[in-house]
């Protein structure tokens, strides 16, 4: 019930934020369509490329577009939390408190994330279907796969991001280690170009990397290109990265909370 309240709280503390919330899905819809725009031209030139059809290539960009900030492949969200309180000191509070740590920023997270999906995620890929020829799930299940596939990519993006704040109980700063995270993050989810263009080695690498999951892997849950045993290794492959990077933050955390030095405050 503890962890509930917080993530509702999450959610109602970023619904209150309406002006940035529609600056942000309008700015979201605007490169959706350049981007989708872009993709129309490559595949007219290009059919069929990496194995997609030019409306599957138009879809794949505007359900990235409403992934991009629910799973936050930028960053963000708790991290920008976690930072300020590093340097006011108040991070010590938080180990006190009768509370996981990990648990809380889960729980913040996942508000985050509802709240998100809810505005920035429907309307740009609503705009997009109205806009756009764009390819729907043909089976009502899909959908509610899809659903799972963005939890679990939430939670590889949670992982990922968590580590990289922990680095502050040693750096007192991450944001030379977000800035890295940040451009791999984009390259590596498939955000800017789908991770089955990407040549030889690199494609392989790409797609074995747990940035995978947080764009990649639910849009081809979406586009149905998954389906049967192939569909059940994809969902295998978020969680397990999730359950990695989840218990490497629990370590991480353990290792950082025995010796605490706190900047400021």
């Amino acid at each position: 019930m503890l962890y509930a309240a917080v993530a509702r709280g999450a959610f109602r503390r970023y619904s209150t934020y309406r002006a940035a919330t529609l600056a942000g899905t309008f700015t979201n819809t605007v490169f959706g369509v350049i981007l989708a725009s872009t993709f129309l031209a490559l595949w007219q030139a290009r059919p069929g490329l990496a194995g997609y059809d030019q409306s599957q290539a138009v879809t794949y960009i505007w359900v990235s577009q409403a992934l991009l900030v629910t799973v936050a492949v930028w960053g963000g969200g708790f991290q920008d939390d976690i930072q300020e309180r590093f340097r006011s000191g108040d991070i010590a509070v938080d180990l006190y408190r009768p509370v996981d740590f990990q648990g809380w920023w889960l729980a913040t997270d996942l508000g985050r994330a509802a709240f998100q999906a809810l505005v920035r995620g429907t309307v740009p890929l609503l705009f997009g279907a109205l806009v756009f020829r764009v390819r729907m799930p043909e089976h009502p299940l899909t959908w509610l796969v899809f659903l799972l596939s963005v939890l679990l990519a939430l939670l590889v993006s949670f992982g990922i991001r968590f580590l990289v704040s922990l680095t502050g109980f040693w750096l007192h700063d991450s944001e030379g280690i977000r800035s890295v995270m940040l451009v791999t993050s984009m390259f590596f989810s498939g955000m800017l170009l789908p991770i089955a263009l990407f040549p030889g080695w690199l494609g392989t690498i790409g797609q074995a990397l747990p940035w995978a999951s947080l764009i990649k892997v639910p849009t081809d849950v979406f586009l149905e290109r998954s389906t049967g045993l192939a569909l059940v290794g994809a969902l295998g492959f978020q969680l397990g990265w999730a359950a990695v990077l989840l218990a490497a933050g629990r370590g991480a955390q353990w290792l950082a909370t025995r010796k605490v030095v706190v900047q400021g405050g």
